[in-house]
């Protein structure tokens, strides 16, 4: 009996290491997409507040254009 409970929990364990696995990949390419998302709104804010021009400068200086 103690057998076959090892056994199911040494299953259990690995089906639980896969499914880790997979939300932590899901994570880290959603945090990098955020890290996109959040450069876009600092430009959208900084069109808005400044003007166009005055964004497209700060672009051309962060991408050293």
């Amino acid at each position: 009996m103690s057998d076959s409970v090892e056994k199911e929990f040494a299953i259990h364990q690995a089906i639980c290491d896969q499914r880790y696995k997979a939300i932590e990949e899901k994570l880290e390419s959603g945090k990098k997409r955020m890290e996109k998302i959040e450069i876009q709104l600092y430009i959208v804010i900084a069109a808005i507040l400044f003007g166009p021009g005055v964004a497209a400068d700060i672009v051309k200086k962060l991408l050293g254009l």
